[in-house]
């Protein structure tokens, strides 16, 4: 059976069999789990559930809970200094993860130089353009780094960097769209400062693949025929004793892979007061000149006048809003009196009107029943012979399109998409069912049996054949069934592959959660919604929406154990997938995130629509949580764009809380301070503001709260068996660059840093984490605060770990 190169080596690195250093595998055995490379050396690690780690981000999100999420770059710079836009500051231990940019359609040369500061040491300084284009060298290589060639309009960074003291990320001039996510420990055990000397060649051969799949120890694989009407089931695999499962594999042959053909063609776009030139050959015994231009359908209502050797004989038709992704082509006759006897004209086209500007990448012209001429726009050899030239230029680049299916092959599409729709996977473990998901969904690709080739899963679209090898442990055994959701029966094979091995230490069960149905206006799309101990580790995404693709604006957010303030904060569907401009390269696939489907009404789509599929593994920078967590994403600027939604979000977890609210100081509460032994200085207010999130919804919330730059202290009750505590604050985030030092007991610890600053949603909830080596056996704590700024504060909370 075929298999890409990629989704072998995926087979590789989480069976666990890449040869692991002692040391490193003694420094990565910390209640935060693997770091580092370790992350990606250890994938069989990931079902662990860490304690002690927060993931979070920092981004160009419209802090007034508008759409200006970085298109002037009023919010992409916590602070300037002189050596340019810090965009990601934290005191403490923690993992620089996942880095992503974009600007200028995707060339991010206008961000200049990035520097990456850990723990005081310059690990990265070069222009970010070269960095994503690979011209560093590894570990910056391909596909830890990408461009926006290779990341459809973004690029990115998924070098795992950790640092032991401090993180801080610069951008020489302002970077406009980014976003930065990177972990935080409680402590620094078992971490080491990223050094760039180190390739990680392993690493990026593993990812690129090369080998085949070596055997597993004790493993064994079954197979099961698939040949299911509709409504029935089959069991592909059944195991007993303690174990894992680590390949499912399942193959569709009525899933076809059908590829509408594609062309690749340079353009330009002109403005308000733009225009274009050319001159072309024609018949001179014509009766009239017919000139067809190929366009972006996607930019509605582009209207243009047509002169004639300087007389205006016709106007192009105004253009109806067209699909995004997919050629349209436009044709405006030249009447014989402005043609007729020339053996060339000079086309003069002048902006009118539109929704954005005119475009225009091909000009054919067809004269005395033949075509006379073609003007490649874009091309230079072509535009000096044609003595093209263009005035108040909008854009200029390339776009690589869809044409339409024929019947037949839409006919293969919609068959596998109800195949790929319908049919589901379903696995329990111990007894409980913690995945029932659609399998094309399941596997990345939900819309159409597309190429994925991701870390945890992949499909081989050439052979109908998808396979997944998330680690998946169990206790007293496993069931893994197809069941068939659709209206048709569906055939092919299926296999099951684990091994017998005890489950052991701090680990989840894997899940997903799947939903499927149309979006609800004014509330954003859940992905996971979920209580108990757990991590998410990724998402795959199938959505349908308007044409013009503006569903795609809705950004996600992240919250965590019910805090008030999301963790993540993206600032755009696509940009979530580490693309961007709507993925204007088109589709694409990584192991780390895609986009493999993109569908128009002529390509698969219904009719006035627009289907994107994609993908994104949150692997080093998964997501933990102790008690909850809610994982949602907008559709639309403020959840305003209607469309039909579907996601599978993977994630482990247990049913079990690893943390509890052990007590609650309310400052400016007599009382409270009193029975917290509170002592600190500044003026009780009251403060009525919302808290970052919903950008249409949030309530507004009235607190007391004081400010001060004097010493605070107070005391705290907390579980006397804890694994750690979590401090959290809620505060006014008015004043950005909030920051205090901190003794737990008399022991000083890492500083509590906090650049953001919010002055129009200035209620922030916020952790600091105090590692178990400070907290462990003791029933209560006493903390002091000693301000460097003005410091803000409406309550602490203490959450005991477990």
């Amino acid at each position: 059976m075929r298999r890409t190169s990629t989704l072998l080596a995926a087979v590789l690195l989480v069976t666990g069999v890449l040869a692991v250093p002692a040391q490193a595998e003694a420094a990565s055995r910390s209640a935060k789990g693997p770091v580092g490379w370790e992350v990606y050396r250890r994938l069989d690690r990931l079902p662990e559930l860490p304690a002690g780690v927060q993931t979070k981000q920092f981004s160009s999100f419209d802090r007034a809970a508008g759409n200006n999420d970085g298109f002037e770059g009023t919010y992409s710079c916590l602070r300037t200094t002189a050596e340019g836009c810090v965009i990601a500051e934290h005191t403490g231990a923690g993992e620089v993860q996942a880095i992503w940019f974009t600007r200028d359609g995707g060339d991010v040369t206008g961000t200049g130089k990035i520097t990456v500061e850990l723990d005081g040491r310059k690990v990265v300084e070069a222009s970010l353009q070269d960095l994503v284009n690979g011209r560093l060298g590894a570990p910056f290589a391909y596909p830890l780094v990408g461009n926006a060639d290779q990341s459809s309009g973004g690029v990115y960074v998924e070098v795992p960097m950790p640092y032991t003291r401090s993180m801080r990320v610069t951008t020489e001039h302002n970077p406009l769209f980014y976003h930065l996510t990177y972990r935080t420990f409680a402590d620094a055990d078992g971490v080491r400062t990223f050094d760039p000397a180190d390739k990680a060649q392993d690493v990026i051969d593993r990812l690129k693949g090369g080998d085949p799949k070596p055997p597993v120890k004790g493993a064994r694989t079954q197979d099961a025929d698939v040949d299911l009407a509709p409504g029935q089931s089959v069991r592909v695999a059944r195991t007993f004793g303690p174990g894992l499962l680590s390949a499912i594999k399942v193959r569709l042959p009525q899933a076809e892979r059908v590829q509408p053909r594609t062309e690749a063609d340079e353009g330009r776009a002109f403005g308000a007061n733009g225009s274009s030139e050319f001159t072309v050959a024609v018949d001179p015994g014509n009766d009239g000149v017919r000139l067809t231009r190929r366009i972006d359908p996607a930019i509605g209502h582009q209207v243009a006048k047509v002169l004639v050797d300087g007389q205006e004989v016709a106007q192009w038709p105004p253009s109806r809003p067209g699909a995004s992704g997919m050629w349209a082509e436009e044709v405006v006759d030249l009447p014989a009196s402005a043609t007729k006897g020339k053996s060339k004209i000079t086309v003069k086209n002048v902006f009118v009107s539109s929704d954005l500007d005119y475009n225009e990448f091909t000009y054919w012209v067809d004269s005395g029943g033949a075509r006379t001429d073609t003007v490649d726009v874009g091309d230079a050899s072509s535009e000096a012979a044609h003595a093209y030239t263009i005035v108040a230029q909008a854009w200029q680049g390339e776009r690589i399109f869809a044409f339409p299916l024929a019947e037949a092959d839409l006919a293969k599409v919609r068959t596998a998409q109800e195949v790929l729709r319908g049919l589901r996977l379903r696995i329990s473990f111990d007894g409980e069912r913690t995945v029932d998901s659609p399998v094309g969904e399941f596997f990345g690709s939900g819309h159409a049996m597309m190429p994925v080739k991701s870390l945890m899963y992949g499909i081989d679209a050439e052979t109908s054949t998808m396979s997944a090898w998330w680690p998946m442990p169990y206790r007293t055994g496993a069931t893994v069934e197809l069941y068939n959701g659709s209206g048709r029966t569906i055939e092919g094979e299926a296999s099951v592959t684990s091994a017998n091995r005890p489950m052991a230490g701090n680990v989840g069960y894997f899940r997903t959660q799947s939903r499927a149905g149309a979006t609800t206006p004014g509330q954003s799309w859940t992905f996971l919604r979920a209580t108990g101990h757990g991590k998410f580790v990724g998402v795959s995404h199938t959505m349908r929406g308007p044409t013009n693709r503006n569903y795609l604006e809705g950004d996600e957010r992240v919250y965590v154990d019910g805090s008030r303030t999301p963790q993540i904060h993206g600032t755009g569907t696509e940009d979530f997938y580490q693309a961007g401009w709507y993925f204007n390269r088109e589709t694409f696939t990584t192991p780390f995130h895609g986009n493999p489907a993109h569908l128009a009404p002529a390509t698969g789509c219904p009719a006035q629509n627009d289907c994107t599929g994609a993908y994104r593994l949150m692997i080093g920078d998964a997501v933990p949580f102790a008690s909850a967590i809610t994982f949602d994403i907008e559709h639309g600027w403020t959840n305003d764009v209607e469309g039909v939604y579907s996601s599978t979000a993977y994630w482990y977890g247990t049913g079990a809380n690893a943390t509890t609210r052990t007590d609650t100081l309310t400052v400016g509460d007599a009382a409270s301070e009193r029975a917290h032994g509170y002592t600190g200085q500044g003026e009780v207010t009251t403060l009525d503001s919302a808290f970052e999130g919903d950008l249409r919804t949030s309530p507004t919330y009235k607190a007391v709260q004081r400010v001060t730059d004097a010493p605070v202290s107070f005391t705290l009750k907390i579980d006397q068996a804890n694994e750690g505590v979590e401090l959290r604050r809620t505060g006014d985030q008015d004043q950005a660059g909030q920051h205090a030092e901190v003794t737990v007991d008399g022991r000083r610890l890492a500083d509590w840093a906090q650049p953001l600053g919010n002055r129009s949603r200035r209620w922030l909830e916020e952790v600091y984490q105090i590692p178990a080596g400070a907290t462990r056996g003791r029933r209560e704590i006493t903390v002091r605060l000693t301000p460097k700024t003005p410091w803000s504060a409406a309550s602490y909370s203490a959450w005991s770990l477990r």
